[in-house]
């Protein structure tokens, strides 16, 4: 605990300390040195100021975990943020420093399903971590009581401001007691925030933290429109088109490392996972690898790649998008270092693009729109570099015991029937197009601006009708005010065009759910002749076209692409105002999702 003792002057328990310890942490940072000791001996409200990506969940997180009780019976606190992303990373951070309290920590968001949270929320919270659309679905329906917390948290005050969600808040306010001690945190302080700290906040500290400065680098950056499905091939193509790889590919939870290191290692590369869970003497032993290249990928999450400082990666992949401008600044800055030049590459789902250009405008990053390699592209490239290796084998003339073999091989055959087979059987797999499958473009199969459409396995026979299966749909997305457009009801199988996030929200949901052999919900396909069908052969030829719009032209028309159920899941948020719940509604990996049928 040595390394730890910095932590330990500040309050925590060493059970608090065992997790710090197996998360690798060794100091505090500057928010959570000033924070936490203040937190843990006052009993002031405080305010800390200071961007993204200082430890502030740690700073609110921890004293709050250490002063609340097991087994209350009640919610203790509520933690807001303004995304469902940030949700999920808060309540993974708080339930990997728990320790050995046995505490319940659950995120609440849109785009979860509504049946999965009335059950946790039934069974008892300790603390939620939620957004606030959600917040409020849960307070109006009586299934989430904030009368008796004791701490109230709100996280990026600022860009809850900017989403539109201060009315909210006041709401959420409303429905807490007077007893409980209050915390906010904003990279700034607008009039706005101030007149909410002056309104409900007693005597209250503030605490400011200086912002680190935003600067360029060499770093190359290029953003490719991707769907979630898609993303692993697109990885794939990127890493071998170029001569030499060496990088890391940031997720957005340890199991989305875990799962991606795993599959490129079945792909044959060189990878490796590297997330909280790790110890730090497993967390050094990869990093060692790592560092002598002995290991040319590293997935990792943001926190698990706090410290590592290596000079000549050659690339950096925001395989998920960045959750705030800093977030994506600190990540690019490990390449492009030490005069060489290096490329940042991010994946961007169609739900996210508003979040790309926050982050574009806010880190002042000139992000250049990309195209995915295509698959004769990528076997060009290994072509050329197996004709410059032989070319260099040549030059050198370094054959080993192969001149023999080859004299034995002209003796028999002509050298133009040698070379070829030669050829194909040492680079068979490298060059058989059949290793890659087929990437749509991920702007073709929605419009932006418009709907999209969706098969749902439930028809005439399961009693839905227009009016029914709009309530299914909202009640899943938890979102009354979802306009469902356009439902087709058939005797087994109905379809509908939603706004594109909620249909990415809806097909995470259901990703794993099916019916019989059919997935449960998909994206509709464009069949021949003009009608929607899922790819489960039903198939509609009335009514609407829904190629991201909701325009009439004889004949119902799907939105193309591969099958929907899970193929595009949104692995971001489009972030709005909540008066649509859109910022609460996409869908975020790396929570599990168990629906009725």
């Amino acid at each position: 605990m040595e390394k730890l003792a910095k932590f330990k002057a500040l309050g925590l328990s060493d059970s608090m300390l065992k997790a710090f310890k197996k998360k690798g942490f060794e100091e505090p940072t500057p928010i959570q040195e000033k924070v936490i000791p203040l937190f843990m001996k006052g009993e002031s409200d405080i305010i800390g100021q200071a961007q993204t990506g200082t430890g502030k969940t740690v700073a609110f997180g921890a004293p709050i975990i250490e002063k609340i009780s097991e087994k209350s019976g009640h919610v203790q606190a509520i933690i807001l943020t303004p995304t469902r992303e940030l949700a999920i990373q808060i309540s993974e951070e708080l339930n990997s420093i728990k320790g050995d309290k046995k505490l319940s920590i659950v995120p609440i968001y849109g785009g979860q399903s509504m049946t999965q949270q009335l059950r946790m929320l039934k069974i008892g919270v300790d603390i939620v971590v939620g957004t606030p659309g959600r917040v409020i679905d849960h307070i109006n329906r009586k299934s989430l009581n904030l009368e008796k917390i004791s701490y109230f948290v709100l996280d990026e005050a600022d860009e809850m401001l900017n989403m539109g969600f201060i009315d909210d808040i006041k709401e959420i306010l409303k429905a807490t007691g007077p007893d409980k001690r209050m915390l906010f945190f904003s990279a700034t302080m607008p009039k706005t925030i101030l007149g909410i700290v002056k309104k409900y906040m007693r005597n209250y500290e503030h605490i400011t933290i200086a912002n680190e400065e935003i600067t360029e680098n060499l770093t190359e950056q290029i953003y490719f429109e991707v769907r979630e499905s898609d993303k692993f091939e697109a990885l794939s193509r990127i890493i071998d088109i170029e001569d030499e790889f060496y990088g890391l590919v940031f997720c957005r939870t340890k199991i989305d490392t875990s799962q991606l290191a795993q599959k490129l290692s079945d792909r044959g590369y060189l990878a490796d996972a590297l997330h909280g869970d790790i110890s730090q003497q497993e967390r050094e032993k990869i990093l060692n690898k790592f560092r002598k290249q002995k290991i040319h990928i590293l997935a990792a999450t943001d926190v698990a790649a706090r410290g590592i400082d290596i000079i000549d990666l050659t690339h950096v992949i925001n395989y998920s998008l960045p959750q705030d401008p800093e977030s994506y600044v600190h990540r690019i800055g490990r390449t492009g270092r030490a005069g060489k030049q290096g490329t940042a590459i991010t994946f961007v789902t169609s739900s996210e693009f508003r979040r790309l250009t926050y982050i574009q405008k806010t880190s002042k990053s000139d992000m250049k729109k990309g195209r995915i390699p295509g698959i004769k592209d990528v076997i060009k490239a290994k072509r050329t570099r197996v004709k410059a290796e032989l070319d260099e084998t040549i030059k050198t003339e370094e054959y080993g015991d192969c001149l023999e073999m080859s004299t034995r091989l002209l003796e028999e055959y002509p050298a133009e029937k040698i070379l070829p087979a030669i050829l194909k059987y040492a680079f068979k797999e490298k060059f058989d197009e059949s290793m890659y499958t087929e990437i749509s473009d991920g702007s073709s199969y929605v419009d932006r601006k418009g709907k999209t459409r969706l098969f749902i396995a439930m028809g005439k026979a399961d009693g839905m009708t227009p009016e029914k299966l709009s309530d299914f749909i909202q009640q899943e997305l938890g979102d009354s005010e979802l306009n469902v457009r356009d439902a087709e009801i058939f005797p087994h199988f109905s379809f509908i065009s939603i706004p594109f996030a909620q249909a990415e929200a809806l097909l995470g949901i259901f990703k794993n759910k099916r019916k019989g052999s059919k997935p449960f919900v998909e994206l509709a396909q464009k069949s021949r002749g003009g009608s929607t069908r899922g790819s489960n052969g039903g198939s509609s030829s009335g009514g609407s076209r829904s190629n991201g719009g909701s325009r009439s032209s004889g004949g119902s028309r799907g939105s193309g692409g591969s099958r929907g159920s899970g193929s595009s899941r949104g692995s971001g948020s489009s972030r709005s105002s909540d008066s649509s719940r859109s910022s609460d509604s996409s869908r975020s990996s790396g929570s599990s999702r168990n629906v009725k049928n």
